[in-house]
């Protein structure tokens, strides 16, 4: 492929939040980018939002590719289902031919607040097919066509979370499911050596998102209090993103934490 040419990114759960976010920075400095999601009217309005200009991300850094605006393709797809998987592949690589990365990033925390005894099964299966199948099957596509390309690699970046490096209460099946793709992104980064193919994750947390709206209210402390925690501005996700996205493939941010600075992580709170 021309390195002069336009880069490629499949970027799930991206309809809202990160996603979101992620998506609309990518297209404003140049990429062209697959929008995936459950939601068919989200995508057209993250795609909206980079055409506009209006964001949750930056305006264009100035060492963006200055005039130079990416394509949206908006794919309909829930990750858990193989089939559906497997059409968004196939109609991102009809459209574009080529793939450079694969952002990882649709989730879902589950019901807030159950005890762990109390959570269905139903439950813990959604957040699982979601959180884990849904990203195994999406890296599981990425990889083939990455492998397959002419010449080989590509990138994959999976979105983890704090929870890959510690439970909130009443957690298990988000916790789970990020300790999990911690598992995974090693595996990857591993497994898709010989073809050029790096995998990296990036932990989050507390970045400003409807998913994190709770914090400003006040959310459940380990120590069994509820206190109002920091958020972070998810531009400033988005802009990390894209950073350990445009690194040529012989380097790699294998693991990368970003978070709001006041939030009680590290320590003791």
């Amino acid at each position: 492929m021309d390195a002069n040419a336009t880069k490629i990114a499949v970027v799930t759960g991206a309809g809202s939040g990160i996603g979101r976010a992620v998506a609309v920075e990518l297209l404003r400095t140049g990429w062209s980018v697959v929008l995936a999601g459950r939601r068919s009217e989200r995508l057209e309005e993250t795609a909206a939002l980079a055409r506009a200009g209006l964001a949750e991300g930056p305006p264009r850094d100035a060492d963006g590719p200055a005039g130079k605006d990416g394509t949206s393709l908006c794919v309909r797809a829930d990750v858990s289902r193989p089939e559906e998987v497997a059409a968004l592949f196939a109609a991102a690589r009809e459209r574009f031919g080529w793939l450079d990365l694969l952002f990882n990033n649709a989730g879902t925390f589950g019901p807030g607040g159950v005890p762990f005894e109390e959570l269905p099964y139903d439950a813990w299966r959604h957040v699982v097919g979601t959180n884990l199948d849904g990203a195994f099957l999406c890296a599981q596509a990425a990889y083939r066509q990455m492998k397959e390309q002419d010449p080989q690699g590509g990138r994959i970046i999976n979105n983890g979370s704090i929870s890959a490096h510690t439970p909130r209460p009443h957690s298990a099946a988000y916790t789970a499911t990020k300790h999990a793709l911690t598992g995974l992104t090693k595996s990857l980064s591993l497994d898709g050596r010989p073809y050029r193919i790096a995998c990296g994750q990036i932990d989050i947390g507390n970045a400003a998102t409807d998913m994190t709206e709770r914090m400003r209210s006040g959310v459940l402390q380990a120590n069994g209090e509820v206190a109002v925690e920091p958020v972070m501005d998810v531009a400033d996700v988005a802009r990390t993103v894209r950073h350990m996205a445009e690194l040529p493939l012989e380097a790699n941010v294998q693991f990368a934490t970003v978070l709001a600075s006041g939030m009680p992580f590290v320590g003791r709170g």
